[in-house]
Formats: structure tokens, C-alpha cells, sequence
């Protein structure tokens, strides 16, 4: 099977108008009887850094919505590779030149900033967006980022560790995007789930880890018994971390060395910290907690992404894989010369498991919860569940 998906995809590649020129068939010889005319193709445009700064995830990208195309297309639709230059503009004119040829729905941009140079025009136009951004504040009417947002990271480890008995919670974390969307997620899930107020901390970004770890050490430890002016938010039991890599690991040093006791002190963190192997060289970031994909459609994905290209999938191949499978799947439930129908509500399986696409952008996805162990890879410690079977 891997040779004949192999042979697919590569003809697929092939046949993506990315080079000058058209071929043209040949002209019909005299007395011959005239070919049927061939219905028109309904066209999903896939807009890729195929250069610029990101030109290393443009094949993988494209790689992955080919195999999307194989196992889950039709015979009416086709993909139409644009390069975005890894640019706003670069994506911006190609979104533009994609819709002129009668693309039906953007397969891509990769950042948040190329989803806001072409969700203006996408959406005037009625043409869906399926982005592969992170960035929850691009999500809008018809379009969808489908990035691994902060807010899924945070709501799963949140409802998992309640499902332990869990019941206040804290973050540290600097103070920008990604620990604002954190801050919100995580205030969020407590009040959905009856939980305390969370205490949060956001740090200047340029402050060292350690030290704003000593500063929190305060705020979160436990408070004597009885006493009437235990300070807000102590007794933390999960404290969220925003910070991965080294920082991570100097953030916790910093908390131990102000005396936090870790354990009973449990702490969590994000998604990549999956692809950080150093992380373990911290002893009290063994057993913390991080979001990630249902482990079976994870693997399963890989072996079928390897078997067709002979190497392992860049980490976002997945969200790209998702994307080209969710047009694929619109174009095929769509009426003839109809609108796409987008599978609004609707439990889908994509590479890294379930995910829902919901009114208004937002998107769901079904995380597992994996711990850190030393000298060992990551164990699953909760299912993958989408948020919807979490009560929430």
C-alpha cells in the first residue's frame, strides 16, 4: 500500500499548478469521435510557505494534505498549492489569486498574522478558512484555527486534575499572548467547573524564571491552620506553568529553592513539552502533567505519513492533515456548485484524534494527559475526551 500511496501523492505533486506552463491534450485527429466534455473540478486551495522563512514545513505541510486528498477525498474537487511566501502579504496574494480560480476553501495560511492578512477576503467573499495557527484570536465566523490553542491545553489538564480531586488551581507564566490566553483558560475552566478562583501571576517576559518563581513561592504554599489572614490564593495544589526548555526547568529550581514542596505541589505545563527530553533533567518536573494527542490516532497517523513519504512528520504535518481532510469532507457533502458544507458540530477524526468544529471559529479537540518520567518516554495518565464529554 505504502508504494501506491506513495505513487498517488507524488502524482498529486506532480499535477499542482505551482510551475509555469499548461500541458495541453492533444488535438483530436480527423474522423476520430470528439471526447465527452469533462465536468468542471470544485478546487481547495492549500496556501504553504513554500519559501521564505518557513520553506523547511512547506513539503511536510503539503505532504500531509496530499495524503489527506488520498484516503478521504472524492473524484470532484482538486487542491490548488499556493505559496505564501511565509509572509501577510505573500499569503494575502495568494489567497486572492487562489479565489480568482475559483477556490472554494483556504487550506492554510500557517501563522496568525498570514490568517489575518486573508480572513477579511475570505470571509466577504463566503470562503472558508481552515488556518494552522494556534492563535484563538483569529478564530471568527468561517474560520477555524486548528492549532492546538493555550485554551484546549489549559481546560483538559484542568478537568483531568479535578477528576483527581483537584481544586485550586495557579499559573505562572510571562506576561504576553500566550500567558493572557492561558490566564483566560484557566479562570475560565474553574468558574465552568465550580472551582476557586485560580491565582495567576504574569511576570515581565524579560524577567528571569527563577526569580518570579520566588516571588510565587508565597503566594501558593499552603496556609497555616486557621489562620484569618492567609494570604489570597494559597494553598495551590496545580500550579500551571507557561514557560518550556530551560526556563521551565529554571522557573521550578526557583520555586524548590524558595521552599515550595514539590510534591505535594503538582505541576503542569503545555504540549511541547512532549518534544523536550531536558525537561526530566529538573527532579521535580518528574510526573508533571502536559496536554497532548489521543496516543492511537497519533501513532497511526505517523506509520501511515512514514509509509508514504519514508521519514517522520514535521509536528504540525497533523493540523495540516486536519485541515485538507475537513475541505475534503466539506467538498464532498457539498451540492453541486453549492456552498461547502462545513461539518459544524460534527465529531470528526483527524490525525491527533476527535475534534469538533463549532459556530463562531472554535474549535475542540480530544486531548490525552501524559506525565514526564525520567530515562522513559511520557505515560498517558487521562484518555483522550473531547470537552464536550468532560461536562463542560
Amino acid at each position: 500500500m505504502a508504494a501506491m500511496l506513495l505513487g498517488a501523492v507524488v502524482g498529486l505533486a506532480a499535477c499542482a499548478p505551482q510551475v509555469p506552463g499548461t500541458a495541453y491534450p492533444p488535438a483530436p485527429q480527423a474522423g476520430a469521435p470528439a471526447l465527452p466534455p469533462q465536468p468542471a473540478r470544485e478546487k481547495v486551495a492549500l496556501l504553504l510557505p513554500l519559501s521564505g522563512p518557513n520553506a523547511a514545513l512547506g513539503q511536510p505541510l503539503l505532504n500531509a494534505a496530499q495524503l489527506a486528498l488520498f484516503e478521504q477525498g472524492g473524484p470532484g474537487f482538486e487542491f490548488l498549492p499556493r505559496d505564501t511566501g511565509g509572509t501577510p502579504a505573500g499569503a494575502a496574494a495568494a489567497a486572492r489569486a487562489a479565489m480568482s480560480e475559483g477556490a472554494r476553501i483556504l487550506v492554510g495560511p500557517l501563522t496568525a498574522q498570514e490568517t489575518a492578512a486573508v480572513a477579511g477576503a475570505a470571509r466577504s467573499a463566503g470562503v472558508p478558512v481552515l488556518p494552522f495557527t494556534n492563535d484563538a484570536n483569529q478564530a471568527g465566523p468561517e474560520v477555524w484555527p486548528l492549532g492546538l490553542t493555550p485554551e484546549q491545553q489549559v481546560r483538559r489538564v484542568v478537568a483531568a486534575a479535578q477528576g483527581q480531586g483537584v481544586r485550586r488551581f495557579g499559573l505562572a507564566a510571562p506576561d504576553g499572548a500566550l500567558g493572557r490566553q492561558m490566564a483566560a483558560a484557566l479562570r475560565g475552566a474553574a468558574q465552568d467547573l465550580g472551582l476557586p478562583a485560580p491565582v495567576v501571576e504574569l511576570y515581565p517576559a524579560a524577567a528571569a524564571p527563577s526569580l518570579a518563581a520566588r516571588d510565587m513561592a508565597p503566594r501558593i504554599a499552603p496556609a497555616p491552620d486557621a489562620a484569618p489572614d492567609a494570604p489570597p490564593g494559597s494553598g495551590v495544589e496545580m500550579l500551571l506553568l507557561g514557560e518550556s526548555g530551560a526556563r521551565a526547568r529554571d522557573f521550578v529550581g526557583g520555586l524548590t529553592g524558595a521552599g515550595a514542596a514539590v510534591p505535594p505541589l503538582r505541576l503542569a505545563g503545555l504540549a511541547v513539552w512532549a518534544y523536550d527530553e531536558g525537561l526530566t533533567q529538573q527532579p521535580a518536573l518528574a510526573g508533571a502533567w502536559f496536554p497532548g494527542p489521543d496516543p492511537a490516532a497519533h501513532n497511526q497517523f505517523e506509520s501511515r505519513y512514514q509509509a508514504a513519504f519514508g521519514e517522520k512528520p514535521a509536528r504540525v504535518a497533523g493540523v495540516a492533515y486536519d485541515a485538507a481532510a475537513l475541505a475534503a469532507r466539506a467538498m464532498r457533502e457539498a451540492a453541486a456548485g453549492g456552498m461547502p458544507r462545513m461539518p459544524v458540530g460534527e465529531i470528526v477524526l483527524g490525525a491527533d484524534g476527535a475534534l469538533r468544529l463549532n459556530p463562531g471559529g472554535r474549535v475542540q479537540r480530544a486531548l490525552a494527559v501524559y506525565a514526564l518520567s525520567p530515562g522513559a518516554p511520557a505515560a498517558p495518565v487521562a484518555p483522550a475526551e473531547l470537552p464536550g464529554e468532560l461536562g463542560y
